[in-house]
């Protein structure tokens, strides 16, 4: 089943040129993080979804019973070519609060919580790095520490979330886009240097 992206003009299923590399992120309500993340020079294409539960076909009114584990998610198809792993990690990290646990916000339950999904060997050396890193500056003006969940992608099924919720904030500009961030900068690629 092909679904154009909105923004991108790129089927968010695929296929991607050859090289294109996935990564997966949990920042909240993926209704404004997608956004954030197609904008982003290189990206080829993203999806909102379902991951890291234990149900199959979750459903938007089943996850948000918090009952099947998952998280909404934004998968990113990108051109390491054209982008680097760390300037995607770098919107990822500043563009939500990754010490609130299950949360962002007023947006409450495990659905909502921060997380990453790396599929390849760099990606999980930059995300790392990253964490570390940008767990420093938060200490540094007394946050409580990152609760982000940090995982290979492996075997976990990213689940396409409903049609309706696709590049969301271009069929309503006027939608609901929480992102309670810090506030705070990830330090330079050069400083974190994965």
């Amino acid at each position: 089943m092909s679904e154009m992206h909105l923004f991108l003009d790129t089927d968010i299923r695929g296929p991607w040129p050859t090289g294109t590399e996935v990564i997966y992120f949990g920042m909240g309500c993926f209704w404004g993080a997608e956004k954030k993340l197609w904008i982003v020079p290189g990206v080829v294409s993203t999806a909102v979804g379902y991951m890291g539960g234990t149900s199959s076909d979750p459903t938007y009114p089943l996850v948000c019973t918090g009952t099947t584990g998952h998280a909404e998610i934004v998968m990113v198809a990108y051109d390491p070519a054209r982008t680097s792993i760390y300037d995607l990690l770098k919107v990822f990290w500043e563009n939500h609060d990754p010490t609130q646990g299950n949360r962002q916000g007023n947006d409450i339950g495990t659905q909502y919580r921060s997380a990453v999904y790396w599929t390849t060997d760099e990606q999980e050396a930059w995300v790392r790095a990253t964490h570390d890193a940008y767990n420093d500056v938060l200490a540094a003006h007394h946050l409580g520490p990152i609760t982000s969940e940090l995982d290979e992608a492996g075997d976990k099924i990213f689940w396409y979330a409903e049609e309706y919720h696709q590049q969301y904030l271009i069929k309503n500009p006027n939608g609901y886009d929480c992102h309670a961030n810090t506030g705070y900068f990830l330090p330079s690629q050069e400083v974190v240097n994965a």
